[in-house]
């Protein structure tokens, strides 16, 4: 049995947290000023050249050594330790509104009403001026 470690991925990894960060292959080319096709290749490359790495772990927010050593398992846990499902269900049954809806419409509907009345009350000012 051989104990070396698999060296990581590092297209693999790039394509991950490219994912992650919601963005597409064309727009991270457009943001490093290559093609589609050639950031479709460096995903699918065990290696990549360190200058390469650089440029594209500017375009994507993190550092070289971050798409190096990235894994899976670890964001996995962040969120796993992050929310939890009573942080969800919690979430839902402790929204309280700051207001009445019903009072801001009543509101709304007195200015309404008052502006008509400024209306009339001016239109009636016109009228007997004349």
């Amino acid at each position: 049995m051989s104990t070396a470690t698999k060296p990581k991925h590092i297209g693999r990894n790039i394509s991950r947290i490219r994912e992650l960060r919601g963005m597409k292959q064309e727009a991270l080319a457009i943001a490093i000023g290559m093609s589609q096709q050639t950031i479709s290749n460096i995903e699918g490359s065990e290696t990549i050249d360190d200058e390469k790495l650089n440029v594209i772990a500017e375009a994507l927010g993190v550092s070289a050594e971050a798409i190096k050593n990235f894994s899976d398992e670890a964001v996995l846990n962040v969120i796993g330790n992050t929310y939890t499902n009573n942080d969800i269900v919690n979430a839902g049954l402790n929204y309280n509104c700051t207001f009445n809806p019903i009072d801001k419409i009543v509101e709304l509907y007195e200015r309404l009403v008052q502006a008509e009345k400024d209306k009339v009350e001016y239109l009636e000012k016109l009228m007997k001026g004349k």
